[in-house]
């Protein structure tokens, strides 16, 4: 009965981020980003000032739908860094569980709409970028905290998935790909491996 409770709990809260996500973008759309206020908003919504920043840091935020860790991400995070299978190989399934619970295909026709006409909004993607590869970072620094060179290892594992997903994102986005994310990067991956492999070897 708890967990049931739980849930609806969760799925109202994923509702109303959703429904503040697409009246900030309309609102983007009609009036400019700076053409309405996070009261307005919040207005359009029918939720408080107060509930809006449950959700999000900022304006720029609720547009592309820059949530709050969702707890379904806290839990793939926290079993990510339990997990002692290769580093690698789960780091890259904590990606595609990511994807798999926001889909940001689904969301690319909007953003990009919104970034066409509001190109300083930018700044705030980038720097979201920044953020979430600094908390996987953390992820991983947690997991192997006594690792050699910890901090640098971190850093390239992350970069280097992150260069894998803008890889993946491009074919599904542009090129009608038939294959899933998971394929996509998977495949990426694996050919990332083999051509490091020989260079490896020779020392």
């Amino acid at each position: 009965m708890n967990d049931s409770a739980e849930s609806l709990r969760e799925q109202r809260k994923r509702e109303t981020s959703r429904a503040l996500t697409d009246a900030a973008r309309r609102l983007t759309a009609s009036e400019g980003f700076a053409g309405f206020t996070i009261e307005e908003l919040c207005a359009e919504v029918g939720v408080s000032r107060r509930t809006f920043f449950n959700y999000f840091e900022s304006k720029e935020h609720a547009v592309f739908g820059f949530t709050t860790i969702d707890s379904r991400q806290e839990a793939l995070e926290e079993e990510f860094v339990s997990q002692r299978g290769d580093l690698l190989d789960d780091f890259l399934q904590l990606t595609i569980g990511r994807f798999e619970l926001f889909n940001p295909v689904d969301d690319a026709p909007a953003m990009f709409a919104v970034i066409e006409q509001e190109p300083r909004l930018l700044k705030a993607a980038f720097e979201q970028v920044a953020k979430n590869e600094r908390r996987d970072i953390g992820l991983i620094l947690r997991r192997t905290p006594e690792a050699v060179d910890a901090e640098l290892r971190a850093e390239v594992i992350v970069h280097t998935v992150g260069a894998l997903i803008r890889m993946s994102m491009d074919q599904l986005l542009h090129h009608q790909s038939t294959e899933t994310f998971g394929e996509l990067i998977a495949r990426r991956l694996d050919l990332a491996r083999s051509l490091y492999a020989p260079s490896q070897k020779d020392h």
